[in-house]
């Protein structure tokens, strides 16, 4: 367990799977926590009751679309404002809409870009003025496996997620000199609501491609991410750490 005593972190896609698990966490650490839901209003109620058990100084609700710059903008300054900052920000807001290159729809192309790669542009641009002027912060980015492996049938969702890599580099050099560190966490496969519906031996080949011998749990990648937040991860910036089994090394 790390001390996020008197921090306040906004998590987007919070609602269910990493996200949520994420949200508990930092909650369990004492953090305030914002947890960010697009449209599952129950789910999200669900991930906040959770947030309180673990011993959230503060948990609150942020409906709002990540693709959304104008949102994205009014929600920062809402946790700002009514949960006394903003130190810990975690983009783990996502959609993937598989299909072959040559079948890709324009505006399934556009929506993952809006969503996965955009979207946390929107949400760091936002956050760093808050960030510098507290001369602190820590964000994380939510990429894949996929984004440095790529993969048959997810050429929009692997862009995506190697552009974030990319985003994240970029900033964590020019806010270091502020103490803002930005890192991300390339999640294999995992074990979630996506993956529950597949049948086990689908489950099983996927297990064969991971050295571990298994599926990852939400849980395994928000320790990362929660280390990452943390004041015992203050040296690391620029950093993607892998939680994949070993399946890409």
């Amino acid at each position: 367990m790390y001390d996020f005593r008197g921090k306040t972190a906004l998590v987007t896609g919070a609602s269910r799977g990493i996200g949520r698990a994420t949200a508990i966490a930092l909650a369990r650490g004492g953090a305030a926590v914002a947890v960010n839901y697009a449209g599952n209003e129950k789910a999200a109620e669900d991930t906040l009751a959770h947030c309180r058990q673990a011993g959230a100084a503060d948990a609150r609700l942020f409906r709002f679309d990540v693709a959304d710059a104008a949102a994205c903008s009014a929600a920062v300054d809402r946790v700002v404002a009514e949960m006394g900052g903003l130190a810990i920000l975690v983009n783990n807001a996502g959609i993937a809409l598989d299909q072959l290159v040559m079948r890709v729809k324009d505006e399934d192309w556009r929506r993952q870009l809006d969503v996965n790669l955009t979207g946390a542009f929107h949400l760091i641009r936002a956050a760093t003025r808050p960030m510098m002027k507290a001369r602190g912060g820590s964000i994380v980015n939510l990429t894949s496996v996929v984004g440095e492996t790529g993969n048959a049938g997810q050429a929009a969702y692997a862009a995506t997620k190697a552009g974030l890599i990319g985003l994240t580099k970029s900033v964590a050099r020019e806010l270091a000199s502020r103490n803002v560190r930005v890192n991300a966490v390339a999640p294999g496969y995992i074990d979630t609501d996506m993956t529950a519906a597949l049948p086990q031996a689908a489950k099983d080949k996927m297990s064969e491609a991971i050295p571990l011998g298994r599926l990852g749990t939400s849980e395994d990648v928000a320790n990362a991410v929660a280390w990452l937040c943390s004041d015992q991860a203050s040296y690391v910036t620029g950093e993607v750490i892998r939680v994949n089994g070993g399946m890409y090394m």
